[in-house]
């Protein structure tokens, strides 16, 4: 079976419960993550927004209410987790309301440069080919400056790194088992994080992917990070 039909069937079976788990194993931090990427989305005032990846929508929400002008669109390939999104949207009422909708990131459904800023919340990882990703996600962006901001998990401090580790193979299954019934599920993250690149050669991969003025800023003991690169002409 090919990962990405694996990764699509995992998700499937937590989508009801993937919220929940989130603010467990997290340990409520998912939120400031997701304000970091917000600030940083704001920082451009853009019209055009798409969050890649967007499972349950928590990000595109986030967006929504920072970002309040613009059209905001929220892709996932996964038709169960895109359900609880637009279940969540009718529930807000928002003023400002997403659009919810299949995307493969490896084939995006979209014109090429129509959008101001790209996001991909905990999903970069899960890509079957991150080089074929990159360009997909270069080709939509707005050739005068459109961005690209990833927010994933990725190596913690050396000091810390045994630690979290040993979080990630012991406590973490046992608390994903409680919070979603599926262990499995978060065997499978814990594997993506240890194989995910580092910082630098995430940052070196965005780059050769044609991206210019590629940073990246580590958060909480450098757990996760966000890498921001910007497309020029």
């Amino acid at each position: 079976m090919p990962e990405g039909t694996k990764v699509n069937a995992m998700f499937a079976g937590i989508a009801e419960r993937y919220d929940f788990a989130n603010r467990i194993l997290s340990g409520g931090m998912d939120v400031y993550w997701r304000n970091r990427l917000v600030k940083a989305v704001k920082s451009s005032n853009p019209k055009r927004i798409v969050d890649l990846a967007t499972g349950s929508g928590d990000v595109a929400f986030a967006i929504a209410n920072g970002v309040p002008d613009a059209s905001i669109t929220g892709m996932d390939f996964c038709e169960p987790m895109l359900d609880e999104a637009r279940g969540k949207q009718d529930k807000l009422n928002s003023k400002n309301p997403i659009e919810f909708t299949f995307g493969d990131c490896l084939n995006l459904p979209l014109q090429d440069g129509e959008v101001d800023v790209l996001t991909i919340s905990f999903g970069f990882r899960n890509l079957e080919d991150r080089a074929q990703g990159l360009k997909e996600m270069r080709r939509v962006l707005n050739p005068n400056g459109g961005r690209l901001l990833i927010l994933e998990f990725t190596q913690p401090w050396p000091i810390f790194r045994p630690i979290y580790y040993a979080y990630l193979k012991t406590l973490l299954p046992i608390f994903a088992k409680w919070a979603t019934g599926n262990r499995s599920a978060y065997d499978y993250l814990v594997g993506s994080i240890e194989s995910f690149p580092s910082k630098e050669s995430l940052k070196q991969e965005i780059e050769k992917a044609g991206f210019s003025k590629v940073s990246y800023k580590g958060m909480t003991a450098s757990v996760v990070s966000i890498h921001e690169a910007v497309k020029n002409s």
